[in-house]
């Protein structure tokens, strides 16, 4: 078996994801920067956020049931094609002074549809090129590059945009491009012959819902993966609240997100090794009880920078958990299903995500912060329960080795 650093197929579409991610996370920034030169006012800025996420989120369940219909490379082709032409009308408006705030909203909206699209794709496709003995390790490494992609992405856009307002705009343009090429050099088929007659819609989707709900395993996945999201994202936030109003620099409290992502980049790196000391089952166990008490930790220093600490350790324990978990998952699940069950999957973890800061709010308002990281530390400890007394994690010890049902 090759080493995944020399399997050409999977270091193209690795390649070409990172790419959009880079693109994704200089944009995101260069967007609200341009609103608020453009329009001056933050709740601008946050309509045109919050609607990518919506956006977002609304795009998974159908990109589940496109990328399982189509092509999958035609897909992903497909999708940083409009992302490319998206941006490079953004550029052109931004250089000739017509970007209005319609205008970036839609281009807003058509790469957060674009992109669920292609990270599904993406994700649907790593089976078809990766052995599934290698899938948790090919997983981690997709962590990797988001973390990487987060940290680098923000920064560099930032700086783009003060080079040029239409700077970061026309480089993610670039971006899309430079992944459209290596898409295309991709020579392995993404997916297994396909049905003559697709089902409709409707069917489809319930097929790879009922799966989902049907399988002991994914189960559990969800009532693992969908707390765990909830807790880290509602954690970061009330750590942020508690600081600013603690009077801390703003300089200190962007701070308390770069350890965080600099605590998942390196707990992807060191997501195989751990992943080769430990099975599944302990390997999920371990994570959740330890995130738990990490968690618990931050609540006794709710308004000191030292807090990221533990929430850094935290998500540094994060990547190898997805690594065992998503790796399974995609051993178990048949190819014509990838995209459902992912999508399925996603919905779940990030709706509950989304809640979280209006949660957080409500805790901080009502107890403080203290109480509030504790109770996201409870949900943690939820996910723990089930990993250790739920029957559908206990399906293996040795991540990634199974034949795919169904």
């Amino acid at each position: 078996m090759i080493s995944l650093w020399r399997n050409r197929e999977f270091n193209l579409l690795w390649s070409s994801q990172s790419l959009s991610d880079l693109g994704d996370g200089i944009a995101t920034l260069a967007l609200s920067l341009l609103v608020l030169v453009k329009t001056g006012s933050p709740v601008s800025a946050g309509v045109v956020g919050t609607t990518t996420e919506a956006a977002r989120l609304l795009l998974r369940l159908p990109a589940g049931v496109l990328v399982d219909r189509f092509d999958r490379r035609r897909t992903l082709v497909t999708s940083d094609a409009v992302r490319l032409l998206a941006f490079a009308t953004l550029t052109t408006a931004v250089l000739t002074d017509r970007a209005g705030l319609w205008l970036i909203l839609v281009v807003a909206v058509v790469d957060a549809s674009a992109g669920a699209i292609f990270g599904t794709a993406e994700d649907a496709s790593l089976r078809s090129i990766v052995p599934v003995e290698q899938l948790p390790d090919a997983v981690a490494r997709n962590e990797a590059r988001s973390y990487g992609t987060s940290l680098a992405g923000p920064p560099l856009g930032g700086v783009l945009f003060s080079l040029g307002h239409a700077v970061p705009f026309a480089a993610n343009a670039v971006s899309s491009l430079v992944s459209i090429v290596a898409v295309l050099f991709i020579r392995k088929p993404l997916q297994s012959a396909r049905e003559d007659k697709p089902q409709p819609y409707g069917v489809a989707l319930a097929e790879g819902v009922r799966f989902v709900l049907t399988h002991p395993f994914l189960r559990a996945l969800m009532l693992i993966a969908a707390p765990l999201n909830f807790a880290i994202t509602g954690v970061i936030f009330a750590l942020i609240v508690a600081l600013q109003r603690h009077g801390t620099p703003p300089a200190v409290i962007g701070l308390t997100e770069t350890i965080v992502a600099a605590g998942g980049l390196l707990g992807a790196f060191a997501a195989p090794a751990i992943q080769r000391r430990l099975g599944l089952v302990a390997l999920v166990r371990s994570i959740c009880w330890a995130a738990t008490a990490l968690l618990a930790t931050a609540a006794l220093l709710p308004i000191s920078i030292v807090a990221a600490v533990p929430l850094g350790l935290t998500v540094f324990l994060g990547p190898a958990a997805n690594a065992a978990l998503f790796g399974y998952q995609a051993a178990i699940t048949p190819d014509r299903l990838q995209g459902r069950v992912i999508s399925v999957i996603m919905v779940a973890a990030t709706s509950m995500a989304a809640t979280a800061p209006f949660v957080a709010g409500v805790l901080l308002q009502w107890q403080g912060p203290g109480v509030a990281i504790l109770v996201f530390a409870a949900a943690v400890g939820g996910s723990a329960l089930v990993a250790t007394l739920g029957r559908g994690i206990r399906v293996t010890d040795r991540p990634g080795m199974p034949a795919p049902l169904g």
